[in-house]
């Protein structure tokens, strides 16, 4: 009968534990990002390393295969695919995210930078984002967020 409590009693402590990294899941969030370098590699596509501060309150994750679109309007601008990243548990701090760009169909890069010059804080500005987020056991699952309004991040 003791041995049934103690197992009962660590389920039910693992589920306490288990129910409060979830509730602080919900609490991670990106509060800011930025562009630490552009570099050209053809007429239509680039090299970036994107710049991410995430709070996360939470557990260590990793996030990979990153793909998303931005648009402004109705208008796709460009396509980017990224590499992978770590989230550390229980931080605060900025992630450097290595993505390749390209320009959508119909876009040249003279249209981007005519677009930048007139454009202020990154009004306009939508993206649609799906990445994979994975814990250390392996389980993972793929999130999909749609249209994030840019100019929320602008300082």
């Amino acid at each position: 009968m003791k041995a049934i409590r103690h197992i009962l009693l660590l389920l039910a402590t693992a589920l306490a534990v288990s129910s409060c990294a979830v509730t602080k899941i919900k609490d991670i969030s990106l509060v800011s990002t930025g562009v630490k370098y552009v570099v050209p590699t053809s007429t239509r596509s680039m090299d970036a390393m994107l710049l991410l501060e995430v709070d996360n309150p939470s557990i260590h994750f990793n996030v990979s295969d990153v793909t998303g679109t931005l648009r402004h309007g109705d208008k796709a601008l460009a396509h980017f695919v990224s590499g992978q990243t770590s989230i550390q548990g229980k931080s605060h701090q900025v992630y450097e995210l290595p993505c390749t760009i390209t320009l959508a169909d119909g876009v040249s890069l003279l249209d981007i930078l005519v677009y930048a010059a007139r454009t202020n804080k990154l009004e306009g500005l939508k993206m649609d984002v799906d990445l994979r987020a994975a814990l250390k056991n392996g389980l993972s699952k793929v999130l999909e967020f749609h249209e994030i309004d840019l100019s929320q991040f602008s300082r």
